[in-house]
Protein backbone atom coordinates (compact mmCIF):
# COMPACT_ATOMS: atom_id res chain seq x y z
CA UNK A 1 0.00 0.00 0.00
CA UNK A 2 1.59 3.28 -1.11
CA UNK A 3 1.42 6.16 1.35
CA UNK A 4 1.30 8.75 -1.42
CA UNK A 5 -1.88 10.79 -1.15
CA UNK A 6 -3.08 8.94 1.94
CA UNK A 7 -4.19 11.03 4.90
CA UNK A 8 -3.66 10.13 8.54
CA UNK A 9 -7.41 9.69 8.91
CA UNK A 10 -7.48 7.22 5.99
CA UNK A 11 -4.67 5.18 7.51
CA UNK A 12 -6.28 5.17 10.96
CA UNK A 13 -9.51 3.80 9.48
CA UNK A 14 -7.63 1.09 7.60
CA UNK A 15 -5.77 0.07 10.76
CA UNK A 16 -8.97 -0.03 12.79
CA UNK A 17 -10.79 -2.11 10.15
CA UNK A 18 -7.89 -4.54 9.76
CA UNK A 19 -7.33 -3.62 6.12
CA UNK A 20 -3.68 -2.92 6.84
CA UNK A 21 -1.11 -3.22 9.60
CA UNK A 22 1.54 -0.94 11.01
CA UNK A 23 4.19 -3.30 9.65
CA UNK A 24 2.72 -3.01 6.14
CA UNK A 25 2.76 0.78 6.34
CA UNK A 26 6.34 0.82 7.57
CA UNK A 27 7.45 -1.57 4.83
CA UNK A 28 5.76 0.63 2.23
CA UNK A 29 7.68 3.63 3.54
CA UNK A 30 10.97 1.72 3.58
CA UNK A 31 10.45 0.45 0.03
CA UNK A 32 9.93 4.04 -1.13
CA UNK A 33 13.09 5.09 0.71
CA UNK A 34 15.02 2.25 -0.95
CA UNK A 35 14.06 3.71 -4.32
CA UNK A 36 15.44 7.16 -3.41
CA UNK A 37 16.67 7.85 0.09
CA UNK A 38 18.07 11.34 -0.44
CA UNK A 39 15.41 12.90 1.77
CA UNK A 40 16.98 11.27 4.85
CA UNK A 41 20.14 11.63 6.90
CA UNK A 42 19.28 8.50 8.89
CA UNK A 43 16.72 5.73 8.35
CA UNK A 44 15.84 3.72 11.47
CA UNK A 45 14.42 0.71 9.69
CA UNK A 46 14.79 -1.96 12.36
CA UNK A 47 13.45 0.10 15.23
CA UNK A 48 10.54 1.22 13.02
CA UNK A 49 9.70 -2.40 12.20
CA UNK A 50 9.94 -3.42 15.85
CA UNK A 51 7.68 -0.58 16.98
CA UNK A 52 5.10 -1.32 14.29
CA UNK A 53 5.15 -5.02 15.17
CA UNK A 54 4.57 -4.20 18.84
CA UNK A 55 1.49 -2.15 18.04
CA UNK A 56 0.18 -4.82 15.64
CA UNK A 57 0.62 -7.44 18.35
CA UNK A 58 -1.45 -5.39 20.80
CA UNK A 59 -4.21 -4.95 18.24
CA UNK A 60 -4.21 -8.67 17.47
CA UNK A 61 -4.76 -9.36 21.17
CA UNK A 62 -7.66 -6.94 21.31
CA UNK A 63 -5.76 -4.35 23.36
CA UNK A 64 -6.80 -0.78 22.62
CA UNK A 65 -4.19 1.17 20.70
CA UNK A 66 -4.03 4.84 19.68
CA UNK A 67 -5.69 5.42 16.30
CA UNK A 68 -2.40 6.20 14.55
CA UNK A 69 -0.36 3.45 16.19
CA UNK A 70 1.98 2.04 13.53
CA UNK A 71 1.79 4.99 11.11
CA UNK A 72 5.29 6.07 9.97
CA UNK A 73 6.36 9.72 10.21
CA UNK A 74 9.66 11.48 9.59
CA UNK A 75 11.38 14.08 11.78
CA UNK A 76 13.78 16.84 10.80
CA UNK A 77 17.47 16.36 11.56
CA UNK A 78 17.49 18.99 14.31
CA UNK A 79 15.39 17.15 16.90
CA UNK A 80 16.95 15.24 19.74
CA UNK A 81 16.18 11.52 19.47
CA UNK A 82 17.68 9.42 22.25
CA UNK A 83 20.83 7.64 21.08
CA UNK A 84 21.14 9.66 17.86
CA UNK A 85 23.36 12.61 16.98
CA UNK A 86 21.45 15.84 16.36
CA UNK A 87 23.19 16.96 13.18
CA UNK A 88 21.11 20.01 12.15
CA UNK A 89 22.39 19.44 8.61
CA UNK A 90 25.95 20.44 9.52
CA UNK A 91 29.37 18.81 9.39
CA UNK A 92 30.31 20.78 12.50
CA UNK A 93 27.96 18.65 14.62
CA UNK A 94 28.56 15.23 13.06
CA UNK A 95 30.79 14.12 15.96
CA UNK A 96 28.60 15.52 18.70
CA UNK A 97 27.54 13.18 21.50
CA UNK A 98 24.25 11.36 20.89
CA UNK A 99 21.19 12.84 22.56
CA UNK A 100 20.50 11.37 25.99
CA UNK A 101 16.73 11.85 25.74
CA UNK A 102 14.00 12.40 23.22
CA UNK A 103 12.87 15.97 22.66
CA UNK A 104 9.36 16.40 24.14
CA UNK A 105 7.79 16.51 20.68
CA UNK A 106 9.48 13.22 19.76
CA UNK A 107 8.22 11.65 22.98
CA UNK A 108 4.71 12.88 22.15
CA UNK A 109 4.84 11.33 18.68
CA UNK A 110 5.85 8.00 20.20
CA UNK A 111 3.13 8.19 22.87
CA UNK A 112 0.56 8.69 20.09
CA UNK A 113 1.77 5.45 18.48
CA UNK A 114 3.43 7.10 15.51
CA UNK A 115 6.53 5.31 14.22
CA UNK A 116 9.61 7.42 13.52
CA UNK A 117 11.00 6.17 10.23
CA UNK A 118 14.06 8.43 10.18
CA UNK A 119 15.64 11.87 10.23
CA UNK A 120 15.20 14.14 7.21
CA UNK A 121 17.63 16.33 5.32
CA UNK A 122 17.58 20.08 5.86
CA UNK A 123 19.37 23.30 4.98
CA UNK A 124 22.37 23.64 7.28
CA UNK A 125 21.28 25.01 10.67
CA UNK A 126 17.81 25.57 9.10
CA UNK A 127 19.03 28.88 7.71
CA UNK A 128 17.92 29.00 4.06
CA UNK A 129 14.56 28.70 2.36
CA UNK A 130 15.58 26.73 -0.73
CA UNK A 131 16.50 23.38 0.82
CA UNK A 132 20.00 23.00 -0.61
CA UNK A 133 22.82 21.53 1.46
CA UNK A 134 26.24 21.00 -0.15
CA UNK A 135 27.32 18.51 2.53
CA UNK A 136 24.87 15.75 1.61
CA UNK A 137 23.01 14.25 -1.36
CA UNK A 138 20.40 16.73 -2.53
CA UNK A 139 16.81 15.91 -1.45
CA UNK A 140 14.64 15.81 -4.56
CA UNK A 141 11.66 17.97 -5.35
CA UNK A 142 9.20 15.15 -6.13
CA UNK A 143 7.24 17.36 -8.53
CA UNK A 144 10.27 18.37 -10.61
CA UNK A 145 13.73 16.95 -9.95
CA UNK A 146 15.39 19.94 -11.59
CA UNK A 147 14.02 22.28 -8.91
CA UNK A 148 14.77 22.88 -5.24
CA UNK A 149 12.45 21.20 -2.71
CA UNK A 150 12.26 24.31 -0.53
CA UNK A 151 13.71 24.70 2.90
CA UNK A 152 14.78 24.44 5.38
CA UNK A 153 12.59 21.34 5.92
CA UNK A 154 13.11 20.15 2.34
CA UNK A 155 13.69 16.50 3.23
CA UNK A 156 10.57 16.54 5.39
CA UNK A 157 8.34 17.60 2.50
CA UNK A 158 10.07 15.25 0.06
CA UNK A 159 9.57 12.30 2.43
CA UNK A 160 5.80 12.86 2.48
CA UNK A 161 5.41 13.57 -1.23
CA UNK A 162 7.43 10.43 -2.09
CA UNK A 163 5.38 8.17 0.19
CA UNK A 164 8.29 7.63 2.59
CA UNK A 165 6.29 8.92 5.55
CA UNK A 166 2.62 9.63 6.11
CA UNK A 167 3.49 13.05 7.55
CA UNK A 168 6.54 14.95 8.74
CA UNK A 169 7.59 17.23 11.55
CA UNK A 170 9.77 20.24 10.78
CA UNK A 171 10.55 23.69 12.07
CA UNK A 172 9.58 27.10 10.75
CA UNK A 173 11.65 30.19 11.60
CA UNK A 174 10.86 32.20 8.49
CA UNK A 175 8.85 29.75 6.40
CA UNK A 176 10.78 26.50 6.69
CA UNK A 177 7.64 24.35 6.91
CA UNK A 178 5.40 26.33 4.57
CA UNK A 179 7.91 26.94 1.75
CA UNK A 180 8.75 23.24 1.12
CA UNK A 181 5.07 22.38 1.50
CA UNK A 182 4.24 24.92 -1.21
CA UNK A 183 7.05 23.82 -3.52
CA UNK A 184 6.12 20.12 -3.14
CA UNK A 185 2.31 20.42 -3.33
CA UNK A 186 1.56 19.70 0.35
CA UNK A 187 0.03 21.40 3.39
CA UNK A 188 2.36 22.98 5.94
CA UNK A 189 1.32 24.59 9.23
CA UNK A 190 3.27 27.04 11.40
CA UNK A 191 1.68 27.34 14.85
CA UNK A 192 1.83 30.29 17.18
CA UNK A 193 5.32 29.80 18.58
CA UNK A 194 4.55 29.42 22.27
CA UNK A 195 2.02 26.62 21.79
CA UNK A 196 4.64 23.90 21.18
CA UNK A 197 7.78 23.47 23.25
CA UNK A 198 11.05 23.85 21.37
CA UNK A 199 13.09 22.04 24.00
CA UNK A 200 15.33 19.45 22.37
CA UNK A 201 15.30 21.18 18.98
CA UNK A 202 18.57 22.72 17.77
CA UNK A 203 17.78 26.45 17.65
CA UNK A 204 18.14 28.96 14.88
CA UNK A 205 16.31 31.90 16.48
CA UNK A 206 14.69 31.48 19.88
CA UNK A 207 12.49 34.50 19.09
CA UNK A 208 11.12 33.04 15.86
CA UNK A 209 11.50 29.23 15.79
CA UNK A 210 8.26 27.25 15.63
CA UNK A 211 7.66 23.50 15.32
CA UNK A 212 5.07 22.43 12.78
CA UNK A 213 3.77 19.59 10.61
CA UNK A 214 3.73 18.87 6.88
CA UNK A 215 1.04 16.56 5.53
CA UNK A 216 -1.30 15.63 2.72
CA UNK A 217 -4.19 17.65 4.16
CA UNK A 218 -5.12 20.28 6.69
CA UNK A 219 -6.68 17.53 8.80
CA UNK A 220 -3.31 15.75 8.88
CA UNK A 221 -1.64 18.92 10.11
CA UNK A 222 -4.39 19.53 12.67
CA UNK A 223 -3.93 16.01 14.03
CA UNK A 224 -0.15 16.30 14.28
CA UNK A 225 -0.39 19.78 15.73
CA UNK A 226 -2.56 18.47 18.58
CA UNK A 227 -0.04 15.71 19.28
CA UNK A 228 2.94 18.07 19.19
CA UNK A 229 1.19 20.53 21.49
CA UNK A 230 0.13 17.71 23.84
CA UNK A 231 -3.45 18.92 23.54
CA UNK A 232 -6.66 16.97 23.22
CA UNK A 233 -8.15 17.54 19.76
CA UNK A 234 -11.41 19.42 20.10
CA UNK A 235 -14.31 18.75 17.80
CA UNK A 236 -15.78 21.96 16.45
CA UNK A 237 -18.43 22.71 13.84
CA UNK A 238 -17.05 23.41 10.37
CA UNK A 239 -16.61 27.05 9.44
CA UNK A 240 -18.68 28.00 6.38
CA UNK A 241 -16.72 29.63 3.59
CA UNK A 242 -19.62 31.97 2.84
CA UNK A 243 -19.18 35.14 4.84
CA UNK A 244 -15.47 34.76 5.59
CA UNK A 245 -13.62 38.08 5.47
CA UNK A 246 -10.20 37.43 3.94
CA UNK A 247 -7.81 40.36 3.80
CA UNK A 248 -5.61 40.52 0.70
CA UNK A 249 -2.81 43.11 1.04
CA UNK A 250 -2.36 45.29 -2.04
CA UNK A 251 1.40 45.44 -1.66
CA UNK A 252 4.43 43.51 -0.43
CA UNK A 253 3.20 39.90 -0.74
CA UNK A 254 2.54 40.17 -4.49
CA UNK A 255 5.56 42.29 -5.43
CA UNK A 256 7.66 40.52 -8.05
CA UNK A 257 5.16 37.68 -8.36
CA UNK A 258 5.80 35.09 -11.07
CA UNK A 259 3.11 35.02 -13.79
CA UNK A 260 2.19 31.40 -12.95
CA UNK A 261 1.66 32.29 -9.29
CA UNK A 262 -0.40 35.34 -10.26
CA UNK A 263 -2.71 33.21 -12.41
CA UNK A 264 -3.12 30.62 -9.67
CA UNK A 265 -3.83 33.33 -7.09
CA UNK A 266 -6.49 34.90 -9.31
CA UNK A 267 -8.18 31.50 -9.74
CA UNK A 268 -8.10 30.88 -6.00
CA UNK A 269 -9.65 34.26 -5.28
CA UNK A 270 -12.34 33.59 -7.87
CA UNK A 271 -13.16 30.19 -6.36
CA UNK A 272 -13.38 31.63 -2.85
CA UNK A 273 -15.55 34.52 -4.03
CA UNK A 274 -17.87 32.10 -5.83
CA UNK A 275 -18.21 30.16 -2.58
CA UNK A 276 -19.32 33.30 -0.76
CA UNK A 277 -16.08 34.47 0.87
CA UNK A 278 -15.29 38.18 0.78
CA UNK A 279 -11.81 38.97 -0.53
CA UNK A 280 -11.08 42.45 0.78
CA UNK A 281 -8.03 44.20 -0.60
CA UNK A 282 -6.38 46.55 1.86
CA UNK A 283 -3.25 48.58 2.42
CA UNK A 284 -0.75 47.07 4.86
CA UNK A 285 1.88 49.82 5.12
CA UNK A 286 3.31 48.37 8.34
CA UNK A 287 5.05 45.68 6.27
CA UNK A 288 7.15 48.31 4.56
CA UNK A 289 8.86 48.89 7.92
CA UNK A 290 10.37 45.40 7.91
CA UNK A 291 13.33 46.38 5.74
CA UNK A 292 14.14 49.30 8.06
CA UNK A 293 13.75 47.13 11.16
CA UNK A 294 16.24 44.60 9.75
CA UNK A 295 18.65 47.16 8.27
CA UNK A 296 21.37 46.42 10.86
CA UNK A 297 20.71 42.69 11.02
CA UNK A 298 17.93 40.26 11.76
CA UNK A 299 16.82 38.46 14.90
CA UNK A 300 17.90 35.20 13.28
CA UNK A 301 21.41 36.44 12.51
CA UNK A 302 21.94 37.84 16.00
CA UNK A 303 20.57 34.83 17.84
CA UNK A 304 22.18 32.12 15.72
CA UNK A 305 25.56 33.86 15.95
CA UNK A 306 25.29 34.06 19.73
CA UNK A 307 24.27 30.42 19.99
CA UNK A 308 27.11 29.24 17.76
CA UNK A 309 29.60 31.31 19.73
CA UNK A 310 28.42 29.64 22.95
CA UNK A 311 28.88 26.21 21.35
CA UNK A 312 32.31 27.06 19.97
CA UNK A 313 31.22 26.46 16.37
CA UNK A 314 32.60 29.72 14.99
CA UNK A 315 36.08 28.24 14.71
CA UNK A 316 34.62 25.82 12.14
CA UNK A 317 33.08 28.50 9.96
CA UNK A 318 35.06 27.33 6.91
CA UNK A 319 33.16 24.03 7.07
CA UNK A 320 29.78 25.78 6.97
CA UNK A 321 27.83 26.21 3.71
CA UNK A 322 28.91 29.66 2.39
CA UNK A 323 25.28 30.55 1.65
CA UNK A 324 24.44 29.85 5.29
CA UNK A 325 27.51 31.61 6.71
CA UNK A 326 26.55 34.71 4.71
CA UNK A 327 23.38 34.86 6.83
CA UNK A 328 25.07 34.07 10.15
CA UNK A 329 27.92 36.56 9.72
CA UNK A 330 25.91 39.80 10.12
CA UNK A 331 25.21 38.77 13.71
CA UNK A 332 28.88 39.35 14.53
CA UNK A 333 28.68 43.07 13.81
CA UNK A 334 25.37 43.72 15.58
CA UNK A 335 25.68 45.61 18.86
CA UNK A 336 23.59 45.08 21.97
CA UNK A 337 21.86 48.36 21.17
CA UNK A 338 21.05 47.11 17.65
CA UNK A 339 19.47 43.98 19.12
CA UNK A 340 17.44 45.92 21.70
CA UNK A 341 16.23 48.32 19.00
CA UNK A 342 15.23 45.36 16.86
CA UNK A 343 13.18 43.76 19.64
CA UNK A 344 11.51 47.08 20.44
CA UNK A 345 10.68 47.74 16.79
CA UNK A 346 9.27 44.25 16.43
CA UNK A 347 6.92 44.75 19.39
CA UNK A 348 5.65 48.00 17.91
CA UNK A 349 5.17 46.37 14.51
CA UNK A 350 3.15 43.54 16.06
CA UNK A 351 0.90 46.00 17.86
CA UNK A 352 0.25 48.09 14.75
CA UNK A 353 -0.23 45.07 12.48
CA UNK A 354 -2.73 43.55 14.90
CA UNK A 355 -4.89 46.67 14.65
CA UNK A 356 -4.61 46.67 10.86
CA UNK A 357 -5.79 43.07 10.37
CA UNK A 358 -8.36 42.89 13.19
CA UNK A 359 -11.37 43.15 10.80
CA UNK A 360 -10.39 39.95 8.93
CA UNK A 361 -10.79 36.25 9.61
CA UNK A 362 -7.36 35.75 8.03
CA UNK A 363 -4.85 37.46 5.78
CA UNK A 364 -4.48 35.71 2.42
CA UNK A 365 -1.48 35.81 0.08
CA UNK A 366 0.74 33.55 -2.04
CA UNK A 367 3.00 31.47 0.17
CA UNK A 368 5.90 32.48 -2.04
CA UNK A 369 5.77 34.93 -4.95
CA UNK A 370 7.87 32.50 -7.01
CA UNK A 371 7.78 28.89 -8.10
CA UNK A 372 10.50 26.56 -6.83
CA UNK A 373 13.68 27.78 -8.56
CA UNK A 374 15.68 25.41 -10.69
CA UNK A 375 18.81 24.17 -8.94
CA UNK A 376 20.93 25.26 -11.88
CA UNK A 377 19.56 28.80 -11.56
CA UNK A 378 20.80 29.28 -7.98
CA UNK A 379 24.33 28.00 -8.49
CA UNK A 380 26.00 31.36 -7.81
CA UNK A 381 26.00 33.11 -4.44
CA UNK A 382 24.26 36.13 -5.92
CA UNK A 383 21.47 34.13 -7.55
CA UNK A 384 21.03 32.03 -4.43
CA UNK A 385 20.73 35.08 -2.19
CA UNK A 386 18.16 36.72 -4.47
CA UNK A 387 15.92 33.67 -4.79
CA UNK A 388 16.31 32.79 -1.12
CA UNK A 389 15.09 36.23 -0.08
CA UNK A 390 12.09 35.95 -2.41
CA UNK A 391 11.24 32.49 -1.10
CA UNK A 392 11.32 33.69 2.51
CA UNK A 393 9.81 37.15 2.14
CA UNK A 394 6.11 36.34 2.48
CA UNK A 395 6.28 33.52 4.97
CA UNK A 396 8.63 35.33 7.36
CA UNK A 397 5.94 37.91 8.07
CA UNK A 398 3.97 35.46 10.23
CA UNK A 399 7.09 34.63 12.27
CA UNK A 400 7.97 38.27 12.80
CA UNK A 401 4.37 39.03 13.85
CA UNK A 402 4.27 35.95 16.12
CA UNK A 403 1.22 34.47 14.38
CA UNK A 404 -0.05 31.15 13.10
CA UNK A 405 0.00 30.49 9.36
CA UNK A 406 -0.74 27.71 6.90
CA UNK A 407 0.14 26.97 3.28
CA UNK A 408 -2.33 25.09 1.08
CA UNK A 409 -1.62 23.68 -2.39
CA UNK A 410 -2.88 26.11 -5.03
CA UNK A 411 -3.79 24.87 -8.46
CA UNK A 412 -1.55 25.89 -11.35
CA UNK A 413 -1.46 24.98 -15.01
CA UNK A 414 1.01 22.31 -16.08
CA UNK A 415 4.16 22.77 -14.06
CA UNK A 416 5.37 23.14 -10.47
CA UNK A 417 2.82 23.72 -7.69
CA UNK A 418 2.31 26.96 -5.79
CA UNK A 419 1.06 27.64 -2.29
CA UNK A 420 -1.77 29.77 -0.92
CA UNK A 421 -0.96 31.15 2.52
CA UNK A 422 -3.34 32.18 5.29
CA UNK A 423 -2.14 34.10 8.34
CA UNK A 424 -4.26 34.06 11.48
CA UNK A 425 -4.04 36.01 14.70
CA UNK A 426 -1.66 35.11 17.51
CA UNK A 427 -3.04 32.08 19.36
CA UNK A 428 -5.95 31.65 16.95
CA UNK A 429 -4.51 28.40 15.58
CA UNK A 430 -7.61 26.23 15.98
CA UNK A 431 -9.78 28.65 14.05
CA UNK A 432 -7.21 29.10 11.28
CA UNK A 433 -7.00 25.33 10.83
CA UNK A 434 -10.79 25.08 10.58
CA UNK A 435 -10.84 27.87 7.98
CA UNK A 436 -8.14 26.13 5.96
CA UNK A 437 -9.97 22.82 6.16
CA UNK A 438 -13.09 24.44 4.71
CA UNK A 439 -11.13 26.11 1.91
CA UNK A 440 -8.51 23.60 0.78
CA UNK A 441 -10.60 21.71 -1.80
CA UNK A 442 -11.79 24.95 -3.38
CA UNK A 443 -8.33 26.23 -4.23
CA UNK A 444 -6.48 22.99 -5.05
Amino acid sequence: MSLIGRTLADLALDLKAGRTTGRSLVESALEAIDRDGRAFTLVTAESARATADAWDSLRARGVAAPPFAGVPVSVKDLFDVAGQTTGAGSLTLQNAAPAADDAPVIARLRAAGLVIIGRTQMSEFAFTGLGLNPHRPQPPNPRDASRVPGGSSGGAAASVALGQAAAAVGTDTGGSVRIPAAFCGLVGFKPTQRRITRRGAFPLSFSLDSIGPIGESTACCRTLDSILADAEPREAPPIPVAGLRLGAPRQYFTDGMAPEVAVALERAFAALTAAGARIITFDFPELERIATINARGTLSSAEVFAHHRRLGLLDSRKRIDPNVWARIAPGESMSAADYVDLITARAALIEDANRRTAPFDAVIAPTTPILAPKIADVATAEAFAQQNLLALRNTSVANLLDRCSISLPMGTDEGPPAGLMFIGETGDDARLLRIAEAIETLVA
